[in-house]
């Protein structure tokens, strides 16, 4: 059996600076399990600019970005199992791969950093009648298509969904010469960046029709047409209100799940909001030596934010190789009133060495209110917001002087009003 100081499970941009914050951190025996032929994720496929802003002060394309760090891992020289599947890895910390080079065998590894990312939720999920005919795909699938294999999946287009990929497929495929009829949102508000809105879908005048839905998909063997509807309060199509759409394409942008069969397996303990794991301040699951970051952990708006939170969890699971860690007394993290979650879950105030970000996401729209931090009924915190949208990612800083000795549970809410 193979052995390892670190395996890390995933090379894209969060296994990838997972690895070179642990090497930096003075971790020699690093080893990156991909399941591609290439590093670098989802970030291969993404050839828009608009990546690196935070991490490198400059606008990037996706393989861009995900070549600054690939390079570091290679000049750093840790190695990467490409074309490698984890089928297993227990709570021992034993990792059963396969390759078609090396076959099945196991790695026995002193600690784990799960950087498996997330995948698309797929037509079955959403229970939407009508034929199993070609030409529906999900965003992300099409982008592969159009921008790593020069395909085009289709001429006449309809997206459901206004996740980040479908807006940014909109805009892709109308560039590629292909007509985006409309972005159809069964929510009453969009699930991506405003800024996506604006310039894939505004700039070029392709309709989000808010509160509708797919009810039907007609076509034989390839798709011909989809009806939509308007949705009430409570999500149900509205009688009356059905509009046919002839078109040869639909794409699905209906949200993104935590790749976490691995982690569910293991026993690793799960938070059911976010889909990932439930982690400390120091992003450490509740198996000893396990770790998780980036889109395994909660779908993340902006790369930047994956790499940093990657980072954090490299430095920690260095800290437990180098040094061994004692938790001490943990805190949890709440969200109330409008906050839908925080990752981190708990915090352990006895370890606290300096600043911990907590992020989150509201619940739904909102203007003119604030994020306030209660350590139990003290307020520590309070931060006006103009507006706050579900589709982008919030983050507090908490500080140690936040938080007192006596603090049993620290919340994390939202107050409408005043935002001043």
């Amino acid at each position: 059996m193979k052995e390892v100081q670190l395996a890390i499970i995933g090379g894209g941009p969060a296994g990838l600076s997972a690895a070179i914050a642990a090497r930096n951190a003075g971790v020699e025996d690093i080893l990156i399990i991909e399941r591609d032929s290439v590093p670098g994720g989802i970030l291969n496929q993404c050839i828009h600019a608009g990546f690196g802003l935070h991490t490198f002060k400059e606008e990037l394309t996706g393989p861009e970005y995900a070549g600054r760090f690939i390079d570091e891992v290679e000049k750093l020289h840790i190695p990467i199992m490409l074309d490698t599947m984890v089928l297993d890895f227990s709570r021992e910390k034993v990792l059963t791969v396969s390759s078609r080079k090396e076959g099945l065998q196991q790695i026995k590894a002193q600690a784990v950093i799960l950087a498996m990312g997330c995948r698309e939720r797929p037509r079955g999920a959403l229970n939407i009648p009508g034929t199993r005919c070609a030409g529906i795909y999900s965003a992300g699938t099409a982008q592969r298509l159009v921008n790593m294999e020069g395909l085009m999946p289709g001429k006449e287009v309809v997206i459901l969904g206004s996740g980040d990929i479908g807006l940014i497929m909109a805009r892709r495929m109308t560039l590629e010469g292909a007509h985006v009829k409309a972005v159809v949102e069964l929510l009453p508000y969009s699930g991506g960046l405003k800024r996506n809105i604006v310039q894939c879908l505004e700039d070029f005048d392709i309709p989000l029709l808010l509160s509708h839905t797919v009810v039907d998909i007609q076509g034989n063997k390839r798709l011909e047409g989809v009806t939509i509807a308007q949705v009430d309060d409570k999500r149900r199509p509205i009688p009356g209100t059905e509009q046919h759409i002839p078109c040869d394409t639909l794409l699905l942008s209906v949200g993104l799940l935590p790749e976490n069969e691995l982690s569910t397996a293991a026993g690793v303990k799960m938070d059911p909001v976010t889909g990932g794991a439930q982690v400390g301040d120091d992003l450490a699951t509740s198996i000893p030596g396990v770790f998780a970051c980036g889109n395994v952990l909660h779908v993340h708006d902006l790369v930047d934010f994956v790499s940093q939170e990657a980072a954090l969890a490299g430095r920690s699971a260095a800290e437990y190789l180098l040094h061994g860690v004692e938790d001490g007394r943990a805190i949890p993290l709440v969200g109330k009133n409008g906050v839908r979650y925080t990752v981190p879950q708990y915090l352990h105030p006895d370890s606290m060495n300096g600043p911990v970000t907590v992020r989150f996401r509201v619940a739904q729209p909102l203007q003119n209110a604030a994020i306030c931090v209660y350590a139990d009924d003290r307020l520590v915190r309070r931060i006006p917001k103009r507006v706050l949208a579900p589709g982008e990612m919030e983050s507090v800083t908490l500080r140690p002087e936040d938080v007192e000795s006596y603090t049993a549970q620290i919340t994390f809410c939202i107050e409408e009003g005043n935002a001043q």
